[in-house]
């Protein structure tokens, strides 16, 4: 995709070429370097919000994961966890990037555990909103995992998933999260799901995802984490904080209540307030 020149910050956006992947990433502020990474399905614009009230303290970075956006397509590899934070690492390697504050939403939480415990990144804190730490239990993860490969694997599903993304579609797989967004957020979100491209990108990462190392991963971590856990959370339960945070040394959970999967959309002024917040 074209980056056009109305996407949330435009002006602050470039693209750096590493890891075989032209990335999308967004860069503003000065001071000690925060990186903000979304997830699945998502893009730079679930920060952009935030960006703006953390960036007169810090010099924040968010980037589009691979194939989510504007950013070019991975292979096989590079869509699954560990491809990713390889991409990751090597992008932050060649901008000279070294966080201080890791920040990630759902499954970016997993990428950023990963690369913490790989020791790709030293971050003084690490902020999880509704990490997707552990595989889907029960039925659904029997269920989905499998629909997902098969979707990925053929041609014309990412096209017809596009056609599909008209504005009522949209609205309701936001409130499936249990999230409130405005219209400029939902119409973001509609103007991304109508990309074949992007849809693909999503149903790549859902079929090569495996976090059956996340248990030991998070055991690893020697930062001091955060983990945010909306109470209104349709896809992650909150419960899944509270057991992440029991097998991370250095952890503890941040409650907050009304919100959903993208409490950072619903409520920047918190989330940010959350991200400074260094006593936590």
């Amino acid at each position: 995709m074209q980056l056009p020149p109305d996407w949330p910050h435009a002006r602050h956006s470039r693209f750096v070429d590493a890891h075989s992947i032209i990335w999308h990433v967004q860069t503003m502020g000065e001071g000690p370097d925060i990186l903000l990474v979304h997830g699945t399905g998502a893009s730079t614009h679930s920060w952009r919000d935030v960006m703006p009230l953390l960036s007169g303290s810090h010099r924040v970075h968010a980037i589009d994961l691979p194939g989510h956006a504007f950013t070019s397509q991975a292979d096989a590899q590079g869509r699954s966890l560990d491809g990713m934070v390889s991409g990751i690492a090597e992008l932050l390697r060649t901008l000279n990037i070294k966080p201080a504050v890791v920040v990630g939403n759902s499954a970016g939480s997993a990428i950023l555990a990963r690369m913490c415990a790989m020791s790709h990144i030293d971050p003084e804190r690490f902020i999880s909103f509704n990490g997707a730490f552990f595989p889907i239990a029960g039925i659904a993860g029997a269920v989905f995992s499998p629909i997902a490969k098969t979707f990925a694997a053929i041609p014309f599903m990412p096209n017809l998933f596009a056609r599909m993304a008209d504005a009522n579609a949209v609205a309701r797989l936001m409130a499936d999260t249990g999230s409130k967004l405005s219209p400029e957020g939902l119409a973001l979100y509609q103007r991304l799901f109508r990309s074949p491209t992007h849809i693909e990108a999503t149903l790549g990462m859902m079929a090569a995802w495996d976090l059956s190392g996340m248990t030991q991963d998070l055991s690893r971590l020697k930062t001091r984490v955060i983990m945010v856990a909306a109470q209104n959370d349709k896809t992650i339960p909150p419960a899944v904080a509270h057991k992440a945070a029991a097998l991370t040394p250095h952890a503890q959970v941040v409650t907050v209540a009304h919100y959903g999967h993208l409490m950072h959309e619903e409520d920047p002024k918190q989330a940010a307030d959350i991200i400074r917040n260094t006593s936590l």
